[in-house]
């Protein structure tokens, strides 16, 4: 078994980020944020196609990964739910709980007790391939939850929770521990902590752009050489910089 919670080093927290990225990124659409992954080359970090818990809720905050594996006697006698409780007792404020399930929808992935506790220690919330259990009492702890459906089951009727805090597939994505993740209702981005920064500020530019773009569609303007920019709408938009900084 891969080391657990609690016998490797946690990955970094959300305290080592700078305020400047955590505020900009607090702020920008995972859309405009999906759109700038593209742009510099990682494209298939952007999980979509989950339910979204509390749709009023922004999720922002640094991956800490559990992964399931499909239920088996000899797993079960021998690790039960240890991996997860270590794991969870290693939770720091903005942290998100993400689960790799396999996509297996056949027993809930997270519980109230569980899900209580993250949100207890500081968790930001819970990202998983897998169903919700109680899930109207999850929506009451203020913890941002992606998901996939609902089932009453005990996760240990298909998982085990095997080993925690190494990289894990989620809906066809990779997140590795650390990585930094923000998500609203269209979907989460996976974000390197090391490239938040530039990431952060290129999407904040172009929100600041196509936030003048909807400005002169509202007035009644084309969007032939508006959208995307051209050469004469890209002078009148810098033009009008210097007076909104």
């Amino acid at each position: 078994m891969r080391a657990s919670a609690g016998q490797s080093e946690l990955p970094a927290g959300l305290s080592s980020i700078d305020e400047k990225t955590l505020e900009l990124l607090r702020d920008l659409p995972t859309a405009t944020l999906s759109a700038q992954l593209r742009r510099l080359g990682i494209p298939s970090a952007v999980i979509g196609g989950l339910d979204v818990l509390r749709p009023d809720l922004r999720l922002i905050g640094v991956a800490r990964t559990l992964r399931y594996l499909p239920a088996r006697e000899a797993l079960a006698a021998s690790l039960g739910m240890g991996v997860q409780r270590t794991m969870l007792e290693t939770i720091r404020p903005g942290d998100v709980l993400v689960i790799d399930a396999r996509g297996d929808l056949g027993a809930g992935v997270i519980g109230d007790i569980s899900a209580q506790r993250a949100a207890v220690l500081g968790a930001a919330g819970v990202v998983t391939d897998g169903p919700l259990r109680d899930a109207a009492i999850l929506a009451s702890f203020g913890l941002a939850i992606y998901h996939r459906g609902v089932h009453p089951a005990q996760p240990s009727q298909r998982h085990v929770p095997y080993d925690a805090d190494i990289a894990v597939a989620l809906a066809g994505v990779t997140v590795e521990p650390g990585d930094l993740l923000v998500g609203d209702r269209d979907g989460v981005v996976v974000i390197p902590v090391a490239r938040a920064a530039e990431i952060a500020a290129a999407a904040g530019a172009q929100e600041d752009e196509e936030r003048f773009v909807a400005e002169q569609v509202a007035n009644g303007e084309s969007l032939s050489g508006l959208f995307p920019m051209g050469s004469r709408w890209r002078e009148v938009y810098e033009r009008q910089l210097p007076q909104k900084s």
